[in-house]
């Protein structure tokens, strides 16, 4: 089984993309971040027209999700809890008993020491408080999506440059190791990687094109699933599409 998480920064914009990439990768579960698109207005018809089925909750101009499979959800959570109604960022998604699929579009921050990143540090507190209450509903866990958070150096093309910024603050790493301390592992550093591979590149200043990237788009696995990990890996080849994402698609393939 495949995997696979893409903010595309406009779901209406890049849905051409998104459809032919579904096609050409043949995955079997996307996760999308940052449709920017209402329920009442979102292209499910074109999605299902398809093959595919689709979970979605969004809102106009920011944030929203949606989950996009080969087979039905079984089950469909769309809200952390009642004071998140106006953030749509969380969308929990079932398929038979033993799959539990996580979209997340983790809160940017804006900057370090400023409300918005206070707010980012809570949210991933109630996120995580909630994955501790659903972990043992399914043998198969796995969260994904833009997590907004770079955990290591090592997915950063400069380092020094990012210490202590947004992305890169040591809070916020602490926060994403919460996660780590539940069981679940980044299926990328499952495996030996070049270096260099991110998933998000600044639309300005030519940071793709020099690949000043960052990789703050992840596939966490909890130890079930990450045992049945074959791979995983940034598909870069989106990013250079005319109109692109400033993300690329992450992929972790499953023998499940």
């Amino acid at each position: 089984m495949k995997i696979a998480s893409w903010n595309v920064n406009s779901l209406r914009v890049r849905l051409p993309q998104v459809l032919s990439w579904l096609k050409e990768s043949d995955v079997d579960i996307l996760a999308i971040q940052e449709t920017k698109v209402e329920d009442k207005s979102f292209p499910a018809d074109e999605i299902t027209k398809a093959g595919f089925f689709c979970d979605y909750i969004g809102q106009k101009t920011y944030n929203g999700v949606t989950t996009i499979s080969k087979i039905p959800a079984e089950e469909s959570i769309k809200l952390i809890n009642k004071k998140e109604q106006d953030q749509k960022r969380f969308l929990l998604t079932r398929y038979g008993k033993n799959l539990t699929v996580l979209n997340l579009y983790v809160v940017n921050g804006h900057e370090v020491g400023t409300d918005k990143y206070e707010y980012k540090l809570s949210w991933m507190k109630e996120v995580t408080k909630q994955i501790k209450k659903d972990l043992d509903k399914t043998k198969y866990y796995v969260i994904l999506g833009d997590f907004n958070i770079a955990p290591d150096d090592d997915d950063i093309y400069d380092p020094e440059a990012w210490k202590d910024r947004i992305l890169c603050s040591k809070k916020e790493r602490a926060a994403l190791k919460e996660l780590f301390d539940l069981g679940f592992k980044d299926s990328f550093r499952l495996f030996h990687q070049e270096k260099e591979l991110y998933s998000w590149w600044d639309y300005r200043t030519g940071a793709f094109r020099r690949n000043r990237g960052l990789r703050i788009d992840l596939i966490l696995t909890n130890n079930e699933l990450s045992k049945k990990c074959q791979s995983s890996y940034i598909d870069a080849g989106p990013r250079k599409n005319e109109r692109p994402s400033d993300h690329a698609p992450v992929v972790s393939v499953f023998d499940i």
